[in-house]
């Protein structure tokens, strides 16, 4: 049980939790002995072709966490909005009390074969993968400041936000690029603000992973009119990664074995980003 309980009496704040990589985190976090707050928005957003989670997707995560024992409340709420936040944060200190851990998974990947609007595209990109983080980081870290007790944050960023492999000028491949980018941004942003308060903040880098973003229709319509832009190319032999795979990462971040760590860029991608 001693590894397991690693993360006892920790509290994590998870967005993009109804399915996929939010999923996997919320489990394993839980796995762990951490209290969790899951985010979704469940609903759909426009410019998004393939189906967002639902509240019955939600439903399972909070199934899946209390299998493995854990506790957890789940909240619908849209991260583009402060107030939706700011709500699921007083949800969560009332509860269980501020978080110790952040992980600011929420994103969408509008990439399809015809763009049919691509200056929405574009916004609606931005405004969930970048602004989204930067609201959920917002609300939380003066939190942590003041409690005066550390906190780890960890931003879901992408291999996208290290190259720009996969741009064909379209509104959705372009805001895919530039917020995975900007993620990076707001941890060196905040790095040296945090690290006096013992609070860690850095960004994962995942490749391709099977979840409902990449493993739709339109995802491969958009692949097989950008052959080269679109290749995947993992070096090691493997054609994409786990979920688990990137919350294992999400575990050496928050657990003590990142104490030290902090303002790293964190590859999880078979060495796509080293061809």
């Amino acid at each position: 049980m001693g590894q397991e309980q690693s993360l006892a009496g920790k509290v994590a704040f998870i967005t993009g939790a109804a399915r996929g990589q939010g999923r996997s985190h919320a489990v394993e976090l839980a796995r762990r002995g951490a209290r969790i707050l899951a985010l979704d928005i469940c609903e759909q957003i426009e410019t998004v072709p393939y189906g967002l989670g639902t509240s019955a997707d939600l439903e399972q995560t909070v199934a899946e966490v209390r299998e493995v024992g854990g506790e957890i409340i789940a909240v619908q709420g849209d991260v583009r909005e402060p107030a939706d936040i700011a709500a699921a944060v007083e949800r969560c200190r009332e509860a269980f009390g501020v978080p110790d851990i952040v992980v600011a998974n929420a994103g969408i990947n509008s990439q399809r074969g015809e763009e049919p609007d691509p200056h929405s595209a574009f916004v609606d990109t931005i405004m969930v993968n970048l602004v989204g983080v930067w609201n959920t980081v917002h609300a939380i870290a003066p939190l942590l400041i003041e409690r005066g007790e550390g906190g780890s944050i960890v931003l879901i960023s992408s291999t996208q936000g290290l190259n720009g492999r996969g741009g064909d000028g379209s509104g959705a491949a372009t805001g895919y690029t530039a917020s995975k980018h900007g993620v990076v941004g707001i941890m060196r942003s905040l790095m040296g603000w945090l690290a006096p308060h013992s609070i860690r903040i850095n960004t994962i880098h995942p490749a391709g992973v099977p979840t409902a973003m990449v493993a739709h229709e339109e995802m491969m319509n958009w692949f097989a009119n950008n052959p080269e832009g679109g290749n995947m190319g993992n070096a090691l032999p493997v054609p994409m990664l786990d979920p688990i795979d990137i919350s294992r990462a999400v575990l050496y971040l928050v657990e003590d074995s990142g104490r030290h760590v902090t303002g790293v860029t964190l590859p999880v991608d078979a060495g796509f980003t080293a061809k």
